[in-house]
């Protein structure tokens, strides 16, 4: 670690492009199906626009409603409720007292943050959507962030968190957003859910679907025992990683191009823009390795083969891909750290965070595919 810490402080040097714009970033997703995502975590809102999505779309708000809820943490794994024990605390204080919603008490979803509890995440429609159908112009929306509590991060106005970006923002930007991450955090993943599931029900209508699961938690693959395995560590006020699988249904032949359009690329491109992901494979994946070439070409099993995807095409079968998401940096162990003057310290993580990002990251995954795909359909 103090190897680590020399070499960042006597070594950091971000590249700017000599533009005027160098000191801005992109925040839109596709072409002909667009997404375009605003706010940050402890602002007043945030929200999105979706452009290209035709007119007479009635939009199913039930199931947004329940996406969101999925991302809160209120989701299930192999039909279980991933709550902590009775006697679990957060990883940061008390057993969390959550408002509304399923999960009320003092009893919370094991390894998932108060604030995503406590989070109404109700969805207002600003424009493009009367009547819940769609009218074929942009559609704005916005969530409100009711739980926002700037406050609990003002203590990074001059530190840096462990294992974050903050110091490549400001010396990228000149300036960041301390309040929790900012434009950064995980919060913003909200509205792509609400985004994807509209991407969702459009490719339903050709018959194709999304689905994605947590597979692995640590080195833990029996799911009747995630809840249980990310207790132990919320409760060494520790976090872990996980692996979640996503496989795609009913997409015909003939979706991707062979050279830098590739099908898999832009699945890499939008799932690696997610927050705490760390890698990306499809088909044998990594695994591949391990297997001699009769192995893998002789096998019934399609995710041993292709994936779904051959040459950057789609082959019509179902397409199969997972998802690294490393252990949140955000954790109660004192770790060292850098200050803004590049002073050394100790750290203890304060504010609300998951022990185990990958459970609110399902249907993350599943709507970052599905756009993906909707920017490649005509509807």
């Amino acid at each position: 670690m103090r190897i680590f810490l020399h070499i960042y402080k006597e070594n950091l040097h971000i590249y700017k492009k000599s533009s005027t714009f160098a000191d801005s970033f992109m925040n839109t997703l596709g072409e002909k199906f667009s997404f375009t995502s605003f706010g940050e975590s402890h602002g007043r809102a945030i929200g999105g626009v979706l452009d290209g999505v035709p007119a007479g779309l009635h939009i199913d708000m039930e199931m947004i409603r329940h996406e969101l809820d999925r991302r809160a943490g209120r989701g299930e794994v192999k039909g279980e409720r991933l709550r902590a024990p009775q006697n679990a605390t957060s990883v940061f204080g008390d057993p969390a007292k959550v408002k509304g919603g399923e999960a009320k008490g003092e009893r919370r979803e094991a390894g998932v943050s108060p604030r995503a509890l406590r989070e109404a995440d109700e969805v207002e429609w600003l424009s493009g959507v009367m009547d819940g159908v769609t009218l074929g112009t942009p559609i704005a929306f916005i969530i409100r962030n009711n739980d926002a509590r700037p406050e609990d991060y003002e203590w990074l106005r001059h530190s840096y968190r462990i294992g974050h970006a903050d110091r490549v923002y400001q010396e990228k930007y000149g300036i960041r957003d301390h309040r929790g991450g900012g434009r950064a955090s995980a919060r913003e993943t909200a509205a792509r859910v609400v985004a994807g599931s509209i991407a969702k029900q459009l490719l339903a209508e050709k018959n194709i679907h999304i689905e994605a699961k947590l597979v692995q938690v640590g080195e833990e693959t029996n799911a009747e025992r995630f809840a249980a395995y990310i207790a132990a560590i919320q409760q060494e006020g520790d976090s872990i990683g996980g692996i979640v699988e996503c496989t795609i249904t009913g997409v015909p032949a003939g979706i991707g191009e062979p050279i830098f359009d590739k099908l898999q690329a832009h699945l890499a491109f939008a799932m690696m823009s997610i927050n705490a992901c760390k890698g990306f494979e499809y088909g044998s994946g990594f695994e591949g390795v391990n297997k001699k070439g009769s192995e893998m070409y002789l096998s019934e099993d399609t995710r041993l083969i292709s994936g779904g995807i051959a040459g950057g095409i789609s082959d019509g079968t179902p397409i199969v891909f997972r998802c690294v998401f490393k252990p949140t940096a955000s954790n109660r162990k004192t770790l060292e750290t850098i200050e803004r003057e590049a002073r050394g310290e100790r750290q203890e993580a304060r504010g609300r965070h998951d022990a185990c990002v990958a459970v609110r990251a399902v249907p993350v995954v599943e709507a970052m595919a599905a756009m993906v795909l909707a920017d490649w359909h005509d509807f």
